[in-house]
């Protein structure tokens, strides 16, 4: 059996960046999935569940209201690993052409107050498993050691 496309990235020398993970068709449309790495492989803590859980609910939120890209927005979830996220848009992007729409949604994420939407045992089922402060403790890192100075080696996964 052949490996799927993440399991051929050497996470060793993977850092937190903005990745094209891959691009597929679906008929007469390209889309890309992003690999949105907050932490660095094997080598930072990862991610507890919770705060993983929020970022999920708030980045979701965010993409599906965004004017530019809510009919764009495949999917967001977290990666397995939890050192990340998978963000899929219809279209044919590279990393750079979605900084700012990364930016805008991590600057949501830190700066979010009230409610998380969706955190209701109607609406989700794992509701308990949130936690805000250390969601919005990770975006901050996450804008503030990657995103606001990214560069061309954090846009393009390692050899």
């Amino acid at each position: 059996m052949e490996k799927i496309t993440s399991f051929t990235i050497n996470h060793l020398k993977l850092e937190p960046g903005v990745y094209v993970s891959r691009k597929d068709r679906y008929k007469d449309v390209v889309i890309t999935t992003f690999d949105l790495r907050m932490t660095a492989p094997n080598r930072e803590p990862v991610m507890n569940t919770a705060e993983v859980h929020t970022i999920e609910h708030l980045g979701a939120t965010f993409l599906r209201n965004d004017p530019d890209f809510k009919d764009k927005t495949v999917y967001f979830g977290p990666m397995g690993c939890r050192t990340g996220f998978y963000m899929l848009l219809a279209g044919d992007y590279d990393s750079k052409d979605i900084v700012p729409l990364v930016t805008a949604m991590y600057e949501f994420i830190r700066d979010f107050e009230g409610a998380i939407p969706g955190a209701a045992a109607r609406d989700c089922g794992n509701y308990l498993d949130q936690n805000l402060s250390s969601a919005k403790w990770w975006a901050k890192r996450y804008l503030e050691n990657t995103l606001y100075g990214i560069d061309e080696e954090h846009l393009v996964y390692p050899e």
